[in-house]
């Protein structure tokens, strides 16, 4: 399953991360809709919000469907048929979809028909290991990563986000109002070597053309696209503190290495302390949204706001630290 992710990149460069070529091999950047309400987060969970890919022509019906827009969208799908004044009367968890029901639940299956169908991204994907004692120890996996992380001009050198398959839809209040766009996540049987960690994952497209196929629903019919839902072996992982399991907490505490058998905990060593310092006074004077800027159905499902300046080396920093070894599968 999938049930908290990270996406820690500012928007400037969330935009440069997700850099792709159209029909025509031009080297584009998705535009931004409603780049406004996009926060980076590395503690993001079900009913909060978060970037997705789409198809521009789900917005702008004469544009090309092979050209990409970013979206911020809540997590947590709610049908167009939905008839229900607020969207948290919805009585069932949508937030992740079995591959082998979404052509079958009508949850999912009128937008994914409709090709409704958005690239989720993140830095990676938390999740919980249950353990004999009862308790539960949380991983961090993501795509494996080149050493270093830079940025020359508009070509992006940095962290490669994962890219997970999504359904999205959009709902309208009975009563009229603005349009809530939602998405679920899909999620397959987990390959060999995470499924020590947990027997399910989301199902990640590997590549750009997988990302061409799933997004351009004008040219890859359903039955096409449903072929790339399998998953995949390149990813990696490292045990994280419980710090995560508080949706609360949303700092880089939360991607941070461990050492298992250790007292779970993230000393605050210098280095820590100048990081965390430098994210402190990054959001100092940020603007921040306010409630009454947002419909009134909203408000519940806003948390704690998030830094609003970010950079790929802070990510980069926390996983890569002097002195501990590199991000690694699971060893039987």
């Amino acid at each position: 399953m999938c049930g908290r992710t990270a996406c820690s990149l500012a928007a400037d460069n969330l935009r440069r991360a997700c850099a792709y070529r159209d029909r025509r091999g031009r080297h584009r950047q998705p535009d931004w809709v409603r780049q406004d309400r996009y926060q980076p987060s590395y503690n993001k969970g079900p009913q909060s919000s978060g970037p997705v890919l789409l198809s521009r022509r789900h917005l702008q019906q004469d544009a090309d469907s092979s050209e990409r827009v970013l979206m911020d969208m809540r997590w947590g799908l709610v049908p167009s048929w939905f008839k229900q004044d607020n969207p948290s009367k919805l009585q069932f968890n949508t937030s992740n979809c079995r591959s082998d029901t979404m052509l079958s639940k009508s949850s999912y299956k009128g937008a994914l028909l409709k090709g409704k169908r958005c690239v989720v991204l993140a830095d990676g994907f938390y999740e919980w290991q249950q353990q004999q004692n009862g308790g539960k120890q949380p991983y961090f996996i993501y795509f494996p990563q080149t050493k270093d992380a830079m940025m020359e001009g508009d070509e992006w050198k940095g962290w490669r986000l994962l890219t997970m398959a999504g359904i999205f839809d959009c709902w309208e209040p009975p009563g009229g109002g603005e349009m809530l766009y939602t998405y679920t996540i899909i999620t397959v049987d987990a390959s060999k070597d995470v499924s020590f960690i947990h027997h399910r994952m989301p199902a990640i497209l590997d590549g750009d053309e997988a990302i061409r196929k799933w997004l351009d629903f004008a040219e890859v019919p359903t039955q096409e696209a449903v072929k790339l839902i399998q998953p995949t072996e390149n990813i990696v992982f490292h045990p994280v503190s419980t710090f995560v399991n508080n949706i609360r907490n949303n700092t880089p505490e939360c991607v941070a290495r461990i050492e298992l058998g250790a007292k779970q905990e993230v000393k605050a060593t210098p280095s820590n302390k100048v990081m965390l310092d430098w994210l402190k006074s990054s959001q100092e004077g940020s603007p921040q949204k306010k409630e009454n800027d947002l419909p009134k159905w909203t408000s519940q499902f806003i948390h704690s706001p998030s830094p609003k300046k970010t950079s790929a080396s802070v990510l980069q920093q926390w996983l890569g630290k002097q002195g501990q070894p590199p991000a690694k599968k699971h060893k039987a």
